[in-house]
């Protein structure tokens, strides 16, 4: 014989049982939820930061304003050039652009001339269909409204000068033996990593290609050819 009181006991004891189970089941499912929603956040704000690093990458670059310039001299009696200058520019109001230059020039004795301690960031290569220098001497003189320091910002402007081989400014650049070897020897203010007795001279109808790499963003890619006459100063547009 089976009590009314039992009964109505094992009917609460079942119902206990359901409850808990559906508390239990509401609080998994809570922390599920809340995992799912906190993973979606962390994973929106982790694609909010590559975002806006991309965005950094587009804005922190450079371009080139006007035109490019190539000058020449001699090698002993060969033509060549020396030197190519163009201006750059930040663009799309960028992130500024470190344009601190491993060399100077001052148009006295020996150009370019090497900067003592220079921490340079930004770096310049040159190649042709003959060789490519990764890392060639480079100068940079902030020309417009500037405000004193190294780093290219919106609004401001730098001629920069790429150089290939020394200067010598004590004979005049249309006499033979004006430009010397950059091949690190003091004779000539041993600049160093521009062509060197080994590389081929930059002559007439030369295609080339120069690359300024900032340390953040895409580089500056200038492609130009020497004209096909060589002169002391030439227009590359």
């Amino acid at each position: 014989m089976v009590l009314k009181g039992s009964r109505s006991q094992e009917k609460g004891i079942t119902g206990l049982e359901t409850a808990i189970v559906l508390i239990a089941f509401v609080v998994v499912a809570s922390v599920f939820a809340f995992t799912i929603l906190s993973a979606g956040v962390f994973s929106s704000e982790a694609n909010k930061q590559t975002i806006h690093a991309g965005l950094k990458e587009t804005r922190t670059r450079l371009r080139q304003a006007g035109s490019a310039f190539a000058f020449s001299g001699y090698v002993g009696s060969t033509q060549a050039v020396h030197k190519i200058v163009f201006i750059a520019q930040n663009s799309l109001a960028g992130e500024p652009v470190d344009l601190t230059a491993p060399y100077s020039a001052d148009d006295s004795g020996t150009d370019p001339d090497i900067v003592p301690g220079a921490s340079t960031a930004t770096i310049v290569s040159y190649a042709d269909e003959n060789q490519r220098l990764s890392d060639v001497p480079w100068s940079a003189v902030f020309i417009g409204n500037n405000n004193g320091d190294s780093l290219l910002e919106d609004g401001e402007k730098a001629e920069v000068t790429v150089w290939l081989l020394d200067r010598l400014t004590a004979v005049d650049v249309s006499s033979n033996s004006s430009l010397a070897y950059m091949d690190g020897s003091s004779a000539n203010g041993g600049g160093v990593n521009g062509l060197t007795a080994t590389d081929s001279l930059v002559v007439k109808s030369t295609r080339f290609v120069i690359e300024m790499t900032p340390q953040l963003g895409a580089p500056l890619t200038i492609q130009r050819s020497v004209p096909p006459g060589l002169r002391a100063v030439m227009s590359l547009n």
